[in-house]
């Protein structure tokens, strides 16, 4: 235990030593002019900016809609598509009818449905989840489902040998060895979240780090940019420490 606490000692130190010397070396760059300042700022100029935003207190309202839109997105792509899930293990019949259907869908530029799903549920909020759902639901489908069918058979016939029922094969057997492949899941859908809150945002919203981002573009502060994409950056590797905490907490009491 100790060797093991040692090496993460040593993995974090190492992880923040590349971190900070990034850094320094962006600053330096920025400041000696070595990178073109206009497109890629230096960090003090992007830390003084979000300071600004937060003290004005402008900064609190573009990160509160777009967390509670990738939450609310996360969220229900993982139960939805999990059910889903669920659903076609339960019935053969219907896994071979969608399986062509999620592999087309899945394939599918999620970029090219927005405008269709900002006609149908209006330029907001509902827009951006929906087009949050349509890149998670799919994933977690597929890769919940591919779990399910990984199980090793000779559990299942032995449950069965015993007058186990579907509900309890499901319960006992299927459900529990697929929990490292759901939580997989979750911590890849914390990345597609983001990716779809941030390109509904770019099509229809009026508030969110999303738009703020396309707000830099067009007047070219490109320092607002980067300031939200670090943002960003920060707020997706809170929720991704978060969904590692879950993960531990699952796994050890399977």
């Amino acid at each position: 235990m100790r060797q093991k606490r040692g090496l993460q000692a040593r993995v974090l130190t190492v992880q923040l030593s590349l971190l900070l010397l990034f850094f320094v070396w962006w600053e330096m760059a920025g400041r000696w002019k070595w990178i073109d300042v206009l497109l890629f700022s230096y960090p003090t100029r992007i830390f003084a900016n979000i300071w600004d935003y937060m003290i004005s207190g402008e900064l609190w309202g573009h990160l509160a809609i777009t967390v509670g839109e990738t939450v609310v997105g996360f969220l229900l792509g993982t139960l939805l598509g999990t059910l889903l899930a669920v659903c076609i293990w339960w019935s053969p019949f219907l896994s071979k009818v969608l399986d062509p259907y999620m592999v087309v869908f899945n394939s599918m530029p999620k970029v090219a449905l927005g405008p269709i799903f900002i006609v149908m549920f209006g330029a907001g909020f509902n827009a951006i989840v929906v087009t949050t759902l349509s890149i998670t639901i799919i994933v977690t489908t597929l890769v919940v489902y591919n779990s399910f069918n990984e199980v090793d058979a000779n559990l299942i016939k032995v449950v069965r040998t015993f007058g186990g029922t579907k509900p309890q094969i499901f319960q006992r057997v299927i459900l529990p060895a697929s929990y490292p492949a759901i939580v997989s899941t979750l911590k890849v859908n914390v990345g597609m979240a983001w990716v779809g809150v941030i390109v509904g945002e770019f099509l229809v919203a009026k508030s969110g780090l999303g738009y703020l981002i396309m707000y830099g573009f067009q007047v070219f502060n490109f320092t607002l940019v980067l300031s939200s994409l670090l943002i960003i950056a920060v707020v997706a590797t809170a929720m991704y420490q978060i969904v590692v905490y879950i993960e531990r907490k699952l796994l050890a009491h399977r």
